[in-house]
């Protein structure tokens, strides 16, 4: 190594090094590229001096002489290559150690003086002694074949020269270069940089330890398998077992399982040992036997087959519903006597709000058995039933196993939710699926598309519900048992109310039992005044109502001390508070005293929400027999229209009608609300009533309502939903209903309390529906024209502003 001895306060050009530290005793290559090392490396020679000096901080671009080390390399420059816009490389020989004096200038370039700072301690035998020892050391560990790094060391005798080559060999630390350029003391730097190749030397052995292990185990295996073994092996270390199989098979094997069942999920477990654990197959085969674990094969839950416990939280729980109770019962009682679930499934079938699934709640609770609930509202997916194969990324068990998986018992209660919003799409018709799930013949080896293999599902106690049985399919309700639930009357809400609703409805808004205090028949005129449903949902809507105004009442007279001072009083509502607190009421029920022209009468509908009243208007004209129907009728309503007025016209005579009436006059038939559409044949009695009423000048009463299909003879044919169709009669305020003379048998089914509250009639014919409905006498010429106010219906809008679906009148 070539040295500089005359550098006594000589200023040098300076390269400042933003990463890196090059140590005396080597040739190194720069690349230079920054303002100022550009400008020395263009303006210096071959065979020029320059000091390297160590930037402090690598992200400074313009470095000053606060941020550069004390301590530098003078260094020789060998050769020199511009490479235009990507800078110059310089290739430089480290010669010694100098020290920064101070800044001589900064530009173009960085100029320090310097002074050099020889090793200490150089020619002292511990020094050479550490440096024997060292080689030696190296030159006994050193492969035979690696001749460049014996031959460095056999011509490096200089220890400091030893040292700092040792240093640039092993690969040190940045900081630690740091520190051994400013070390001066050779041996304390021999001692240091011994340290350094003793840790790279047991890296090195650490590293070739595992890679030897590893190879012995698996040879040449591909890289994947190496990973995967050293993964197993770091896991086996950490007591991390969680891909073993055991524990999963441990589980399978406790399990009362079919034979065949027994076979296939053997098969399963002997494929998922034999894979990768972190392949995709191996997870989803994975995820399957725990499904397989999960599932209910035998447990059962302690059922209680007590009549009278069920009963009694039936009447608890329910208030009214007298049939469908029974009908419950007497299925229990058939389960009892049976000792099995098998036999037909139960499907409650009512509007909103009536209980249907409250009802399923209650026989859960009854018998203890879990409930699980599976909405099936616009559910379009065969896979939602069956499951999807396991051969799609994502397969999922349907929902009957799920319900399953998460009751835990095969023997719990579930409720199979508005089963007849089902939808159809392209993915199949999950109506069709449920088939097998819903037969009694059939469920006991129910097979999921996902599981594929039979499962019993006979000791499920299933629960459908349903709004309208109309859109169900033929098979589909030939596998339940329907039980019908009308509707509650108005004595019926009055209790529901009073027992249930409202005390509920304190407890939800945190106000206690003495917090309101109702006078007279608050919650009757809440009832008759701002509800009518077949249901109780707007009920409770209006008791919660009711309950926020008490609590704020409450709230804003609660002392700020609770317990010093007593609680405020009872909020006191009566009925004629009810305006302030609710609104104006919604409906009334007056009829008897409303006056309603000639050509007015009230229908009795059907909907998929209740019973509910349809008002057939008609009026007349100076026109020429021009017959107009509107009210978005459908084709039978419409025909039911032209066959009334036929009979209107044949029997002219007999009515006291013109015959000739068409021939100078036009009639306009109208259903509102006209943006309901409704169809259904019996809206014939009514129709025919409003055209008689009409051409006849007679007034229809106003306490009567009637249903019933008319013929061309003026027969009088039976309908459907009769109850419902009575309880919406009763509900409007109608006292008197006509019936055809054949629904006679339907009238059973209505409560008592509605019975004896109405003057039922049934009629054979034409002539009787007249002679019951009309006023004997015709009204004065001067008031027959009426008008469209003197109508009767609720104060807001249509009698039924949430039905959305089709009247059937």
């Amino acid at each position: 190594m070539t040295q500089a001895t005359t550098l006594h306060g000589e200023a040098l050009p300076t390269l400042p090094l933003r990463s890196g530290v090059i140590l005396p005793g080597g040739f190194s290559t720069l690349p230079v590229g920054r303002r100022r090392s550009r400008a020395l490396a263009e303006a210096i020679p071959i065979d020029g001096l320059l000091v390297l000096a160590v930037q402090r901080d690598s992200d400074v671009k313009e470095p000053g002489p606060d941020d550069l080390h004390p301590m530098g390399v003078l260094a020789r420059v060998k050769q020199k290559n511009d490479r235009g816009s990507r800078g110059i490389l310089l290739l430089v020989e480290a010669l010694e150690r100098v020290r920064l004096d101070g800044l001589e200038g900064e530009e173009p370039y960085l100029r320090f003086r310097v002074a050099p700072a020889p090793d200490e301690r150089a020619d002292e035998d511990e020094a050479r002694l550490l440096a024997d020892a060292l080689r030696g050391q190296l030159l006994g560990d050193t492969a035979t074949g690696d001749r460049s790094f014996r031959q460095l060391l056999d011509e490096t005798r200089e220890p400091g020269l030893l040292a700092d080559r040792l240093a640039v060999g092993v690969d040190a630390p940045v900081d630690v270069r740091v520190e051994l350029l400013h070390e001066l003391d050779v041996p304390t730097r021999l001692r240091a940089v011994a340290a350094q190749v003793a840790r790279a030397r047991a890296k090195a052995a650490l590293r070739e330890s595992i890679d030897g292990e590893v190879r012995r185990e698996l040879g040449k295996s591909q890289k994947e398998a190496v990973l995967r073994e050293q993964l197993k092996a770091i896991k086996k270390q950490l007591g991390d077992d969680s891909d073993s199989v055991d524990p999963l098979r441990q589980k399978l094997a406790a399990l009362e399982l079919p034979d065949e069942a027994r076979e296939q999920i053997d098969r399963e477990l002997d494929r998922l040992e034999s894979m990768n654990a972190q392949s995709p197959d191996a997870q989803l085969t994975r995820r399957y036997l725990e499904l397989v674990a999960e599932l209910p094969w035998s447990e059962r839950a302690p059922a209680s087959d007590d009549l009278a416990a069920v009963e009694r939280v039936l009447e608890d729980e329910h208030e009214g519903l007298d049939e469908p109770k029974k009908r419950i019962l007497e299925h229990m009682a058939v389960m009892k006597l049976s000792g099995t679930a098998r036999g037909t499934i139960l499907c409650l079938v009512g509007p909103p709000g009536v209980g249907k699934t409250s009802l399923a709640q209650s026989v859960a609770n009854a018998t203890g058995r879990p409930l699980q609930r599976i909405s099936l509202g616009g559910v379009r997916d065969e896979a939602e039933i069956r499951g999807h194969r396991r051969t799609y990324i994502g397969a999922l068990p349907g929902r009957i196993l799920a319900a399953l998986r998460k009751a835990k018992v095969k023997n719990p209660v579930v409720v199979l939710d508005e089963v007849d919003k089902l939808g159809r799409g392209w993915q199949g018709d999950p109506e069709a699926a449920l088939l097998e799930v819903l037969d009694p013949e059939q469920n006991h080896a129910f097979t999921d598309h996902y599981l594929e293999m039979p499962f019993d599902l006979s000791e499920v106690l299933f629960i459908a519900t349903a709004n309208d049985l109309s859109t169900m399919s033929a098979p589909l309700r030939d596998r339940l048992e329907i039980i019908e639930i009308g509707g509650y009357t108005t004595v019926e809400k009055t209790r529901i109310a009073e027992r249930h609703l409202l005390p509920k409805q304190l407890e939800k808004h945190g106000l206690p039992e003495d917090a309101l205090a109702l006078e007279g028949d608050v919650l009757e005129a809440i009832v008759r005044d701002y509800t009518r449903e077949a249901g109780v949902r707007q009920l409770q809507r209006e008791v919660a109502k009711l309950c926020r105004k008490v609590a704020l009442d409450w709230a804003r007279r609660l002392p700020a001390d609770t317990q010093a001072a007593p609680p405020p009083a009872p909020v006191r509502v009566a009925v004629e508070d009810l305006r302030d607190m609710l609104g104006r009421p919604r409906f009334f029920h007056e009829l008897a005293e409303r006056v309603r022209p000639p050509g007015v009468a009230a229908g009795l509908a059907w909907t998929p929400v209740g019973g509910d009243v349809l008002y057939v208007e008609s009026t007349r004209m100076r026109g020429k027999g021009k017959v107009e129907i509107t009210g978005q009728l459908g084709d039978v309503m419409n025909e039911s229209a032209r066959a009334a007025l036929a009979y209107l016209r044949s029997h002219a005579d007999e009515l006291g009608v013109d015959e000739d009436f068409l021939d100078t006059t036009d009639l306009h038939i109208h259903v509102p609300a006209g943006a309901v559409p409704k169809d259904g044949p019996s809206a014939g009695v009514t129709m025919f009533t409003a055209l008689a009423s009409l051409l006849t000048g007679r007034r229809v009463r106003p306490d009567t309502a009637m249903t019933g299909e008319a013929t061309l003879r003026g027969r009088v044919l039976p309908v459907g939903g009769i109850k419902a169709k009575v309880l919406a009669a009763h509900r409007a305020g109608f006292t008197r209903v006509l019936l055809p003379a054949r629904n006679e048998v339907d009238v059973d089914d209505l409560p008592e309390s509605v019975r004896a509250e109405l003057e039922l009639s049934f009629v054979q014919d034409m002539r009787d529906v007249l002679a019951l409905a009309l006023e004997d006498e015709p009204l004065e010429e001067g008031r027959a024209g009426g008008s469209e106010d003197s109508v009767d219906r609720p104060l807001d809008g249509p009698l039924d502003e949430t039905v959305d679906n089709t009247v059937a009148a």
